[in-house]
Parts: C-alpha cells; sequence; structure tokens
C-alpha cells in the first residue's frame, strides 16, 4: 500500500472537527491506528473526563535521548466566521490548502505523521518521539499531563521542536503570558442616589487605566528585546461586561486582560502589582460604603516564555534542517515554554504555514510549506540515523 503524503494525511486530519470544546478522542484513535499500521507503538495520556488526551510515541531506541516532535491537535471555532468552503474538509485552490487547523497546527501534524514510515525502516541511533496534545489554544494546559508522565522516565529526550507556524523559520523564543479575569462586586442602587452605592463599572475602569499605566511603562521603561515585533512586555484588556440599565448603579462588573511578557520579566509580579492595587488603593474605597464589595483577579490560564540560546545545539541543528543560518522569536504563544520549564529540554518553534493565517475564516497552509516541512522532517530522520 502506497505510504499517504502529508498532503493526504492533512486531509483525514481537518476532517475531524477538534475544537477544543470538543473530544479529541477520535483524532487520537486515528492516529493511534495509524502508528500501529506502521509497527508504533503510542501511549494515551488522558485528561480527567477521559474525553480528551495526548498521545506520546517514539520510534527508535528508547533508552536514548532524541527528539520531540510537539504539536497540538485542537484548534480554535469557526462559530460567526464566513468561510467559502467547509472548514472540515480540505479544500485545494491555487497553491493552498484550506481548512480549520490547516496551517494552526494540522499541516504540522500531517507532515510528522508522513515522516513516521520512512523513520520506522530507518536502523535509528537517536529516537524520534511524537507528542500531539489537547486543549493548546485554551492555555496550553492540555500538554502538562504528558509532561508530568514523561518526567518520571529513566530517559529524558534531549530536544524538542514545537510546529507551530512559523514559515519554516526557527525561531528560538516567544513571551510569556497571564490571562486574568477580574471581577469587581458593588452595590445597587437607583442612579438618583448614585452616591449611596458602590459603582462596579467605575471600579472596573480604574484597574483597567491601572493596568494601562503597567503597559506604558512596560513600553517606556521595561525591557527590550528587538528579536520581537513589540519588542517589550505589554499588558491589554480585551473584554468589559457589566451593568443591567442606565439608571441602575451596576452591582457587577468583570473584565478579561493579560499580560505578554518577554521570558527574562517576571509576569506574577505584575499580577500581584495589579492585585496590590485593588487590595490597598480602590477596595479601601469601596468598603467605607458597603464592607461586602470587592475585587477578585483570578488568573485563568498562563504559560511560561521560552528563550532558548542561539548557540544551543538543537539551534545549530533545527537551522540545519531548514537549510537557514537565520533564527528569530515570535510574540504567540506556543507549548514551548512548557517542555523547557517542566523538562528542562532545550526548545525551539518550527512549522509549515504563516501564523497571520491562524483562526481566520478560510484559514490555510502553502502546499510549499508542507514540502518545506517534508524536507525538514527527511533531514532530521538522516540526523536520528547517524551514528553516534
Amino acid at each position: 500500500m502506497p505510504t499517504p503524503t502529508s498532503r493526504e494525511l492533512l486531509a483525514d486530519l481537518v476532517a475531524f472537527d477538534t475544537t477544543s470544546r470538543n473530544s479529541n478522542l477520535p483524532l487520537i484513535e486515528y492516529v493511534e491506528a495509524y502508528l500501529s499500521s506502521h509497527g508504533v507503538a503510542s501511549r494515551r495520556v488522558p485528561d480527567a473526563t477521559n474525553q480528551k488526551a495526548s498521545l506520546w510515541a517514539t520510534i527508535g531506541p528508547a533508552d536514548k535521548p532524541g527528539v520531540i516532535l510537539s504539536g497540538h491537535t485542537d484548534t480554535v471555532p469557526v462559530d460567526g466566521q464566513d468561510w467559502s468552503s467547509d472548514p472540515f474538509s480540505l479544500e485545494p485552490r491555487d497553491g493552498r490548502l484550506y481548512g480549520r487547523g490547516s496551517c494552526d497546527m494540522k499541516g504540522f501534524l500531517a507532515c510528522a505523521l508522513a515522516a513516521v514510515p520512512g523513520l520506522a525502516a530507518r536502523d535509528l541511533t537517536h529516537p524520534v518521539h511524537l507528542a500531539f496534545s489537547y486543549d493548546e489554544e485554551v492555555g496550553c494546559v492540555g500538554v502538562i499531563g504528558l509532561l508530568k508522565a514523561l518526567q518520571v522516565e529513566p530517559v529524558r529526550p534531549a530536544f524538542c521542536i514545537v510546529g507551530e507556524p512559523t514559515l519554516m523559520k526557527v525561531m528560538i523564543g516567544h513571551k510569556g503570558k497571564r490571562s486574568m479575569r477580574v471581577t469587581v462586586r458593588g452595590l445597587s442602587c437607583h442612579s438618583s442616589l448614585a452616591p449611596q452605592g458602590v459603582n462596579a463599572i467605575d471600579y472596573a475602569a480604574l484597574m483597567i487605566v491601572k493596568i494601562r499605566e503597567i503597559g506604558q511603562r512596560l513600553a517606556t521603561s521595561g525591557g527590550r528585546d528587538a528579536a520581537y515585533d513589540v519588542p517589550y512586555s505589554t499588558a491589554h484588556t480585551g473584554i468589559v461586561a457589566g451593568g443591567a440599565a442606565l439608571n441602575i448603579v451596576p452591582d457587577l462588573c468583570h473584565f478579561d486582560c493579560e499580560f505578554r511578557v518577554l521570558p527574562a520579566e517576571d509576569a506574577d509580579a505584575l499580577v500581584e502589582e495589579l492585585r496590590a492595587y485593588a487590595t490597598t488603593v480602590l477596595e479601601p474605597q469601596m468598603r467605607r460604603i458597603a464592607p461586602e464589595t470587592g475585587i477578585e483577579i483570578d488568573v485563568y490560564a498562563q504559560f511560561p516564555g521560552l528563550d532558548t540560546a542561539p548557540g544551543a545545539e538543537i539551534t545549530t541543528l533545527a537551522k540545519r534542517f531548514a537549510g537557514s543560518n537565520d533564527h528569530g522569536k515570535v510574540a504567540f504563544g506556543t507549548e514551548g515554554g512548557r517542555f523547557d520549564e517542566m523538562l528542562a529540554v532545550p526548545t525551539v518553534i518550527c512549522g509549515p504555514g504563516s501564523i497571520a493565517q491562524a483562526h481566520k475564516p478560510d484559514e490555510y497552509v502553502e502546499t510549499a510549506q508542507l514540502d518545506a516541512c517534508d524536507a525538514f522532517l527527511a533531514k532530521l530522520a538522516d540526523w536520528a540515523e547517524a551514528p553516534e
């Protein structure tokens, strides 16, 4: 039976609706069967509900350090997006392959799977591991269970390549993130008696202004790294909700905000600065009127930054596989920071497609990008087979 190409495998992967709210088990079962057909064993690491799982597989000697090919199986929703074709049916047009996840990041998964038959046929001296995760799009949380399982293994991998879309350019760093929901609880009353209430929207607004002030400080006097498009840490508020009617002083307001920080900076310190402003400045004002009022800050998602050295062995290897002497850093987050933090595995980011196409209607990956990733993995296979 002919070996499937990365394009054919991508069509199969896109057909699974693995939006983060859904189970990814049908896709995992497909990958398990595919690997088994090529003599490759795999194991699941399920979540607490047994409705999602990460998958781990090793090709080559398990008792030696090797390289991880890491990717997430989940995608963002298509709700409310205007697609020109069925987002879950891969559509080829003008050298592009359209479909949800084609770029972010099932294109890389397809290339990794397409490389399996060739890897399995070789006498590898360095193992190649596949690490397919879930729930990356909701805070890089699904991979945590897999990494905890790997922490107790007797031999840890030497390197990791996260296949997020970088146009097959080698990226050695990304910022860390703290995603927060701030809930302000005030005291309601008729708007004609506004001073007798505690306006939750007013105090939420003061918190939002504080976040903006922190962001301005980071932009003007914080750390700098010219390798990033935005070379400093940032603060951002994205969603605000509160109030019921104009003539009612609102007793509840909540908003979602984030800090994206350079790896060398302390994201938790920024969260604590915001929390201290709430507890020492705003809450005393609120509680002089109503003791039951207050402000809660919930860090509901976070991931660490990544900062791999330009001279690290994996950086040099990845640039060799990519046929390039260049490297850079990306503004978006990946699971790479988790591999570095939890396993101490030197990690780079390199995968097909452009992040500019991710999460959009008519998401696509260029066929030339899949070809480039196939070539990258072929060189990786040569390295994995080379004598030690």
